[in-house]
């Protein structure tokens, strides 16, 4: 409970003329409670894979290809849920994606063929694609008003539920079948949803204070877009900002997905772990990256976005060469954990970047591009394990953690020029918003995360 308050407790700041900060504590705990029910639902499919892998007969690749299912249904559902949040809100899609993820959650268990667990992975990838959009366009226009770097606060949550839900599957794992233990989350899904659902769905999303913003925020507000404030077109060059973004999100989520889908199996199957300790290595992972999200505020505060994704990018290769190498289960344990911290917040900066940048379309764009590389990494993955081996394959997360840092060492000069509405208040000045700006970001904290 100690670890949910943290979480869920809000330090607003000065917010000027905000009539209601006390709305925004109750709005950021709502959303933190939707972040850590995706964790938990989705960590919860994840470590009955195995046990559904054996139960429709399938083999490496035809895994992969069903696990696909999932990833083709988060991406093509990403590329329409952008328009969604604009045209009815990202709080009413968020609780709707809510809804169905708990429902279709169930389905897996009563599949009985590899062509079965795809399509209903298409269903369910279709929800987890809509919420993710959905709850991170209403984290990003929430950090904007709380005008403080917690967008990883809200990722924590998503790897504390993840964390929760893994090891709650690995206590049941061995006792418990996997329609009876998904039908629960079903349950526990729907009931969370009703309880945190009404909240958002009372609440707009909140809208900067620009005249009482301080200089570094003023200056860097050009690129906070608020449904209200989102402009009807972007430059090409901030486009080209956003699909930057978008790769680094993809190389990270490609090893977050390679950890969730087969690290269980990798530990099981390469290292003869017994399923429980299998099923904990994803909870390993999950709990690293809590903690470095839970300290990702203060570590972009101190060192700025460029250094905390090189630093990130490059421990998270180490972590993962150790984890798929490593001789026994305990080193590939820490290795697992290594790579966790080091992915922690290089995902969030990622997607928040391209918010600010572009509204829910950013959000939407950088997380379809971070998603393509859960697209990519199952199939790609189950084959080169058939070719060469399981382990061989994973050295691929380490291959695109050490990508993303240099990709984000490349870019810490970029800037990108804003168009705004006539109206807007900025200066004209302040339309350029540095993307890596460390020195601002070590001075005054990254406002997106």
């Amino acid at each position: 409970m100690p670890l949910l308050n943290k979480l869920c407790t809000a330090t607003p700041g000065s917010h000027g003329g905000d009539p209601a900060p006390h709305s925004l504590t109750r709005l950021r705990a709502a959303l933190t409670v939707f972040f850590a029910l995706d964790g938990f639902l989705f960590a919860g499919w994840v470590v009955r894979i195995p046990a559904i892998k054996q139960q429709t007969g399938a083999s490496a690749s035809g895994l992969g290809l069903a696990l696909l299912g999932v990833s083709a249904g988060a991406v093509v559902t990403m590329t329409l849920t952008g328009r969604l949040c604009r045209r009815f809100g990202s709080h009413p899609v968020t609780v709707a994606a809510g809804v169905l993820m708990s429902l279709s959650i169930a389905l897996p268990a009563m599949t009985h063929s590899t062509l079965a667990l795809g399509l209903v992975l298409l269903v369910f990838g279709t929800a987890y694609g809509g919420i993710n959009v959905a709850m991170n366009s209403a984290a990003v226009d929430l950090v904007a008003a709380l005008r403080r770097a917690v967008m990883p606060s809200f990722h924590a949550a998503f790897s504390l539920g993840g964390m929760i839900g893994a090891g709650l599957g690995s206590l049941v794992a061995a006792g418990l079948s996997p329609a009876a233990h998904l039908f629960a989350l079903t349950g526990i899904g729907l009931l969370v949803t009703a309880a945190a659902g009404p909240m958002l769905l009372r609440h707009t999303s909140p809208v900067p204070q620009e005249p009482s913003a301080p200089s570094w925020d003023k200056a860097r507000s050009a690129t906070t877009r608020t449904p209200a404030q989102a402009p009807a077109r972007l430059t090409g060059r901030t486009r080209r900002l956003v699909v930057l973004f978008g790769v680094i999100a993809l190389c990270t989520a490609y090893g977050e997905g390679a950890l969730a889908d087969w690290g269980a199996l990798h530990l099981e199957q390469d290292l003869n772990a017994r399923p429980g300790v299998a099923a904990a290595g994803y909870s390993l992972f999950a709990l690293a990256m809590t903690a470095g999200r839970l300290t990702g505020t203060t570590l972009l505060e101190r060192l700025g976005q460029t250094r905390t994704l090189v630093a990130g990018g490059a421990t998270a290769a180490a972590g993962m060469l150790l984890g798929a190498l490593a001789p026994t289960t305990w080193l590939a344990l820490l290795g697992f954990a290594v790579t966790g911290l080091g992915l922690a917040n290089i995902f969030p900066v990622a997607v928040a970047r391209a918010g600010a940048l572009a509204g829910p379309g950013g959000v939407a764009a950088a997380s379809t591009l971070g998603y393509g590389g859960m697209l990519l990494g199952p199939p790609a993955i189950g084959f080169l394990a058939d070719w060469f081996s399981l382990p061989v394959a994973l050295t691929t997360v380490a291959a695109l953690a050490g990508a993303a840092a240099l990709i984000g060492y490349a870019a810490r000069t970029a800037q990108a020029p804003e168009p705004l509405p006539a109206s807007d208040p900025v200066p004209a000045r302040g339309r350029q918003a540095a993307v890596f700006d460390d020195v601002a970001d070590a001075g005054a904290g990254t406002r997106t995360g």
